[in-house]
């Protein structure tokens, strides 16, 4: 059994969002990964399209999610399912950093505007 300590997460960090990536393939997950992301006081990340469908769970805090166009303001509770192909922003509107808790498929990538393909190590 597969027992993943917070000291054994490996953090990285994309457009000033923190990922702290827990369950991996290398960390022993065979299917999913799941990672808790830190969106800073005031971060707008850019607008990027993904090509697996996600689970956004905010833990605390309180962000504008854009997703396809529609902007909704979520809090600490609620969760948010990112479809395949649609287009997300995530953007922390408050004065204090924001968590929260993600669960994809492995293997998820995301594309910006301009076409540039990201594959987050932590998914892969």
């Amino acid at each position: 059994m597969p027992v993943i300590r917070s000291s054994e997460a490996v953090t990285h960090e994309i457009h000033g969002a923190r990922f702290v990536s827990h369950a991996t393939p290398l960390s022993g997950s065979k299917e999913l990964c799941a990672w808790r992301g830190e969106i800073p006081a005031g971060l707008k990340a850019p607008a990027h399209t993904v090509s697996r469908e996600e689970i956004f769970h905010l833990l605390d805090g309180e962000l504008l999610i854009t997703l396809d166009g529609r902007t909704d303001r979520i809090t600490a509770g609620d969760t948010v399912i990112i479809n395949p192909g649609a287009t997300l922003t995530v953007e922390n509107p408050t004065g204090r950093t924001a968590y929260s808790w993600v669960t994809t498929s492995i293997g998820l990538e995301a594309r910006l505007a301009d076409g540039t393909r990201i594959a987050p190590p932590w998914t892969n």
